[in-house]
């Protein structure tokens, strides 16, 4: 089934809150089948809402209309909805009765505010009267639509208790099927990924769609039919393609987290791990502690920004600083091997580098970063040129130490 999703207040055309819910049912309908054609989001005025509602009764079989359903002067959702489509309000005998119970039992008088959530437009059903949160159905023209609540766990539990599974009684033939897949690229820019990808020459049925994550980007493939069976040998095939496609640079899928599948390696190979940062300020740590149970392979490390301090802390030698700098291939390789040696890990990763904006030379520009591993299998150190401003300078460091950590437990440890 087609549905258009429409939300409504001042508090979200205005920026004051963020429409979470819209979000929320877009991607509940579309795991459950369903084509969202348009989604809206209107500010607190009869007519605004009216001509949304109407337009989205030509044009789709479903409707989900999220706030504006509550008991205060600026909750005029159901007035709107009375006048657009000429259904007069009328009170819902049992949503009364329960309000009036209520402000009884508080002693509070009759003619309260709260009264107004029992009045609905004509021919409308709450959706579930007896967990006492507003909500309803209005089926117009042959056209179910959905009022739910604009309090985001409030609307949560009326879409996926109730809304969806009225959908599925509603909806006539076989239920389309979704089969999706995210990858996480990092180190291919968007342009270049596409052109793989387009020349490949996928069949027209897998739909690919490209979302900048900073610093990676988020390849989605997907595949809707009603034929499960060959749906899924042909979204295999196709996923395999696309892995060929991005080689290395994608690192995961879906839910994975970059840091955790570095801990998950280190626990499977038994290593401990101490980083040497500079640049970074200690991002790199802070994303590798992030992950719940990292001290059973993260030991520590030294965030090591002066000069002096990289000499003392981690033993690199003056004459190397002196020779090459901070910034380089040598420092980076000291560091790695310094802190290895000082915090007693089996890996030591460093990472030093310009973020700028300033300190940057024609022969080391701001971006330029150098990324150092040492274990007793194998030294390594890899140099980076990453673009934009500095916290977008020490994001892509940060990710990166990760992601030449992950490559090299693979090469060393995992083959």
């Amino acid at each position: 089934m087609i549905g258009e999703i429409i939300a409504i207040g001042d508090e979200l055309t205005s920026g004051r809150i963020m429409n979470t819910t819209s979000g929320y049912a877009a991607r509940k309908l579309f795991d459950a089948g369903h084509t969202i054609h348009a989604m809206s989001t209107i500010g607190d005025s009869p007519q605004l809402i009216g001509d949304a509602l109407l337009r989205a009764i030509n044009r789709v079989d479903f409707i989900i209309v999220t706030g504006g359903l509550g008991s205060t002067d600026d909750d005029i959702t159901n007035v709107a909805v009375s006048r657009a489509l000429d259904r007069p309000t009328m009170p819902d005998l049992a949503i009364l009765a329960w309000i009036r119970e209520h402000l009884a039992s508080r002693r509070i008088s009759k003619n309260n505010l709260l009264e107004k959530l029992a009045w609905l437009p004509g021919g409308a059903e709450a959706l579930d009267p007896d967990s006492r949160v507003a909500g309803y159905q209005l089926v117009h023209d042959e056209t179910p639509i959905f009022f739910l609540p604009g309090v985001p766990e409030e609307m949560r539990d009326l879409m996926t208790r109730i809304v969806l599974p009225k959908l599925m009684a509603w909806q006539e033939g076989a239920v389309l099927q979704t089969l999706q897949r995210i990858y996480k690229v990092f180190g291919l820019p968007e342009s270049e990924i596409n052109r793989r990808i387009t020349a490949a020459g996928l069949s027209r049925n897998i739909k690919i769609g490209y979302y900048p994550v900073y610093p990676d980007v988020h390849v989605s493939i997907i595949l809707r039919t009603t034929d499960q069976i060959s749906a899924t040998i042909q979204f295999e095939s196709a996923c395999d393609t696309l892995e060929q496609l991005l080689g290395g640079a994608a690192y995961g899928r879906d839910g994975d987290e970059l840091e955790a599948i570095v801990g998950e390696k280190l626990l499977q190979t038994k290593l401990h791990l101490g980083v040497a940062e500079s640049c970074t300020g200690g991002l790199l740590s802070h994303r590798i502690t992030r992950v719940p149970g990292s001290s059973r392979y993260f030991l520590g490390g030294a965030v090591a920004y002066a000069n002096g301090l990289k000499e003392r802390l981690l033993g690199v030698r003056p004459a190397t600083l002196e020779r090459c700098g901070a910034v380089s291939s040598d420092a980076a390789a000291a560091m790695a091997a310094g802190v290895r040696d000082r915090c007693g890990a089996d890996i030591g990763l460093s990472i030093t580098g310009i973020a700028g904006p300033a300190g940057g030379t024609e022969e080391k520009p701001v971006g330029t970063v150098f990324i150092g591993i040492s274990s007793s299998k194998a030294e390594s150190v890899d140099l980076f040129n990453f673009s934009g401003d500095r916290n977008r300078i020490q994001t892509s460091a940060a990710h990166a130490g990760l992601r030449a950590l992950s490559r090299y437990l693979d090469i060393n440890f995992l083959t």
